[in-house]
């Protein structure tokens, strides 16, 4: 089975619900999950897979907690090439940048050479009242392969 660094990104406690969720259910099929709520790039093993949960604050930015993973990749540059993995992107529609901080970090990832294995989740808060169970059926839609 596959080893998972589950990296999320949360304010307010959406996010980390949503991965949390996606951690039991990885963990039930018998996959090796490390769930990082304050992860830095050092934490991250281009070994192992990534899934990355962010919601988005303000104009379109980061969550504070995932703002040094999101600076060492911008101020570091490390060619990724190698690395798979899956993001979901949470935010709000009514607002105008709306999931910009999973949008931000998915173009980071593939500009560092980083490989998505299924088109970027992104999670309306004004549409899904249990984003953890739209994340969960996302999940079920793609074939985990280490």
């Amino acid at each position: 089975m596959a080893q998972i660094d589950i990296v999320v990104g949360t304010v307010y406690g959406a996010a980390m619900l949503v991965a949390e969720t996606l951690t039991d259910e990885l963990e039930r099929k018998g996959h090796q999950c490390a769930l990082h709520e304050e992860a830095r790039l050092e934490d991250i093993d281009p070994g192992r897979f990534l899934l990355l949960v962010s919601a988005t604050t303000g104009q379109g930015d980061i969550p504070p907690n995932l703002q040094p993973f999101a600076s060492d990749l911008a101020d570091r540059a490390p060619w990724l090439k190698g690395l798979r993995y899956a993001l979901i992107a949470m935010g709000d529609s009514s607002y105008e940048h709306f999931c910009g901080a999973g949008r931000r970090l998915d173009e980071q990832l593939q500009e560092l050479g980083a490989s998505a294995v299924i088109p970027r989740l992104e999670l309306d808060a004004t549409l899904h009242d249990e984003p953890e169970q739209v994340a969960l059926s996302w999940l079920k839609e793609w074939t985990f392969q280490p």
